[in-house]
């Protein structure tokens, strides 16, 4: 389906022409220019304030002349600077080279892909505000994805300490791995760049990895996307500055002088 400036123009008048049943909750507001289309797009609230939209539906007021296709279990949206494609029960968009989080999922409900608004409009140059007085409030930008904020040099280290340090653990857990070393890189205790973090060896070798040269090896293709979430400002484990796997260790100086935050997978968070 393509949308053109004119379908654009009538979905809004469309809008307009559609009245409220009932004065509209904040929180049932979605305003795009000035108009309310919560309904016409789907709207609903997902895990206690995450506001979830119709793909189709949003990405048309975004990238008016992008086109909008199902193929082979996912929806794209490609248009002029950007192919950005969503699967029903991932935890993340892709657009172009960028992948987003997205802590509750892609929902399929009634034929209609939804995600979550804000994730959306970052793809595709828009902004979100929110206000307990007026609800969302929804911006198109220009339509096309913005590059990576991060550098290839980020991700290649990155991919392959997460790879290396948790290649049987699921995709949370590899972003907890991740999440680690952006808390040391912003850390005052630990160097301030990733590969720095890696290879810091000021208290000894830090990671297992760097010590038996795994950390050279080939990151799996989920320990990528895994680095390429982190570096987007996916977290997990809260503010851990260590891990560990006890059942496969014997140095447990961890568990013994640092909080305990989290158990994922295998392995110990600690802050």
């Amino acid at each position: 389906m393509k949308f053109g400036k004119a379908a654009a123009g009538l979905v809004l008048a469309a809008a307009l022409a559609l009245p409220l049943a009932q004065p509209a909750r904040a929180q049932d507001v979605l305003s795009v220019g000035g108009q309310n289309l919560w309904s016409q797009a789907s709207a609903r609230l997902v895990g206690g304030g995450t506001t979830y939209v119709s793909l189709r539906t949003v990405a048309g007021l975004l990238a008016p002349e992008a086109q909008v296709s199902w193929e082979n279990g996912a929806a794209w949206v490609r248009g002029e600077g950007v192919t950005l494609s969503v699967r029903p029960g991932d935890q993340w968009m892709t657009v172009n080279d960028r992948a987003l989080y997205i802590p509750h999922g892609v929902l399929l409900e009634n034929g209609r892909t939804l995600v979550p608004v804000r994730v959306l409009a970052a793809a595709l140059g828009g902004t979100v505000d929110w206000s307990r007085e007026q609800g969302v409030t929804l911006t198109p930008g220009s339509g096309q994805a913005a590059a990576p904020a991060y550098t290839a040099e980020e991700l290649y280290w990155l991919s392959r300490i997460i790879s290396a340090e948790s290649r049987g653990e699921p995709l949370l857990g590899k972003i907890a791995v991740g999440t680690v070393v952006l808390n040391r890189v912003a850390s005052g205790e630990f160097p301030d760049t990733i590969y720095d973090v890696i290879f810091d060896t000021k208290w000894g070798v830090q990671f297992q990895p760097v010590a038996n040269g795994t950390v050279y090896d080939e990151p799996t293709q989920e320990s990528v996307l895994a680095a390429k979430l982190v570096l987007e400002g996916a977290r997990a484990a809260g503010n851990s500055l260590y891990f560990l796997a006890p059942d496969l260790t014997n140095n447990h100086w961890i568990m013994e002088n640092r909080e305990f935050v989290v158990t994922i997978g295998c392995h110990w968070f600690y802050q």
